[in-house]
């Protein structure tokens, strides 16, 4: 093929009239209204000096317009870098510079603050806004509906996606052709997406989840999103009697549970119910089960490989785990320290190994050697389990555990114990400093709401469920786990806040 990634999940719907996109405002846009002006913001791109191989940020707000944008980079062979809308100016200089982008798009009000950015780095800068308007768009309405698709190889680049950058500055994860193909057509036989499937899709489209899962597991099929731009709770449980399929975070999941709109009879027709991006509660897959009767399938995914694991579609979708590895992946639990495999049933470091795997971080030949081993697997930082079953669990990040007086400590093991106590919604437990242990434990619990959680009583029942070394040092109570966009609870955030928990004070 020319362009595999093009060729495969878009040009082979060249001139079909089978809707792909419905829109909240009621309009349809047919797969090749979409093809159509895709092909505009080629042009509309490539007229800005930008040429295959070229980086372009993008940091806009969701919308057909900006889901085109995707595709024209696709078919220019542009490499495409989404942003997160939340990012400040000092954060979008890193990744401007970082990455070399020659054209930045944003929208209209953020245009004053990031033309002299732009310009610091030698990028072009154009606008794309919300409703679709915009310099680009303008440009893109003169230009011709048919480009010539850019000829790439399965091994070149088609994204950067940088990571969070909890511990340091964020890594721009090098994402091939193969790696964003092989994953959409394994999920969508995986998860037996077809044409007549139509997505809820609420989610950002700057994240790997709802732009290279959601939106390239329904191009691999053929089938139609409805396209919101952002969630929604009364638009969700109206448009839901349409749709055929949701991915969602957890928190899109719990917010649907707490109306009593939300019903089995409102889901009926569903096919299919899938939650990433942070763990789901095991009382929330009890809890939507019983409301709906239907069983949430949880996976597990992340930024450098898009998706590892997922329960199955057929068969058990086990609460607390993430299924099995996906066809073509191979997933291994090893030694942190020396590497080597470790038995099943025991603790250490995730290794995925499969064509999902990223090419490396860009410009950091170190960082990717570190991660990225000779033979393949990439080295997640994530630590998990594979039960007497064969399912993955995940038991935290390995900068989440804990070291307490030389004991190391799984955050996810005391999380469970404290989750399933009376009055208690969710609890985040993280390592602090402390004079004696180096590290000690801290539970942090959010209450349900209108519950007054008795500690005492909390602490108790941990001590007679955990060895003493596990037993946290201290519990708090407090409002809310601070979360990123996609719902994951910041513990890096936690341990800056409560750093000095027990700290000793000289007189």
């Amino acid at each position: 093929m020319a362009n595999p990634l093009y060729d495969t999940l878009l040009g082979v719907h060249q001139g079909s009239d089978a809707s792909f996109l419905h829109l909240q405002d009621g309009t349809t846009w047919s797969y090749d209204d979409f093809l159509r002006k895709v092909a505009q913001f080629a042009h509309a791109i490539t007229a800005e000096g930008v040429v295959a191989g070229d980086r372009i940020a993008a940091q806009i707000e969701k919308s057909p317009e900006a889901l085109a944008l995707y595709g024209a980079c696709v078919q220019a062979g542009v490499v495409f870098l989404p942003l997160n809308t939340g990012y400040t100016v000092d954060e979008l200089s890193y990744f401007i510079e970082n990455s070399g982008a020659k054209l930045v798009l944003c929208d209209a009000a953020n245009l004053d603050e990031l033309t002299p950015v732009a310009a610091k780095y030698g990028a072009r800068i154009a606008t794309l806004n919300s409703d679709g308007s915009g310099t680009l768009s303008d440009a893109a309405g003169a230009m011709s509906d048919q480009f010539d698709t850019v000829e790439r190889r399965a091994d070149d680049l088609a994204a950067f996606l940088y990571t969070s950058g909890t511990t340091g500055r964020s890594k721009g994860a090098m994402l091939t052709q193969n790696n964003l193909l092989s994953n959409a057509q394994t999920l969508a036989e995986y998860w037996q997406f077809t044409s007549d499937d139509v997505l809820l899709h609420a989610l950002p489209i700057f994240h790997t989840h709802g732009l290279f899962v959601a939106t390239n597991v329904v191009l691999a099929s053929g089938g139609a999103m409805i396209f919101l731009p952002k969630f929604n709770l009364d638009v969700m449980i109206d448009r839901l009697p349409q749709a055929t399929t949701l991915m969602g975070v957890p928190t899109f999941y719990t917010r649907l549970l707490g109306d009593e709109r939300f019903t089995r009879d409102l889901t009926k027709h569903m096919r299919l119910f899938v939650s990433g991006s942070a763990p789901l509660l095991a009382e929330t897959h009890v809890a939507f089960e019983a409301r709906t009767g239907h069983r949430i399938l949880e996976r597990y995914g992340m930024t450098e490989t898009n998706m590892n694991t997922s329960n199955p579609y057929d068969g058990e979708r086990r609460a607390g785990t993430v299924g099995f590895p996906l066809p073509g992946i191979e997933l291994k639990i090893t030694d942190p320290a020396t590497g080597e495999t470790l038995p099943q049933g025991e603790i250490g470091q995730i290794e995925v190994r499969g064509p999902n795997v990223f090419k490396g971080y860009w410009q950091m030949p170190e960082k990717t050697a570190e991660e990225l081993r000779a033979d393949g697997f990439f080295i997640t930082g994530d630590l998990g389990q594979i039960d007497a079953d064969g399912y993955v669990q995940i038991v935290g990040r390995d900068k989440d555990l804990i070291i307490s007086g030389g004991y190391n400590i799984y955050p996810k093991e005391i999380e469970l114990i404290l989750d399933d106590q009376p009055g208690v919604l969710e609890s985040a437990v993280i390592g602090v400093p402390h004079p004696d242990f180096g590290e000690t434990v801290l539970g942090l619990i959010v209450p349900q709401k209108g519950a007054t959680p008795d500690l005492d009583a909390i602490a108790a029942q941990a001590s007679t469920s955990l060895a003493r070394f596990k037993h946290p040092r201290k519990l708090l109570l407090i409002d809310e786990l601070p979360r990123n966009t996609m719902g994951k609870v910041q513990k890096n955030v936690l341990r800056q806040t409560y750093a000095d928990m027990f700290q000793v004070t000289s007189a």
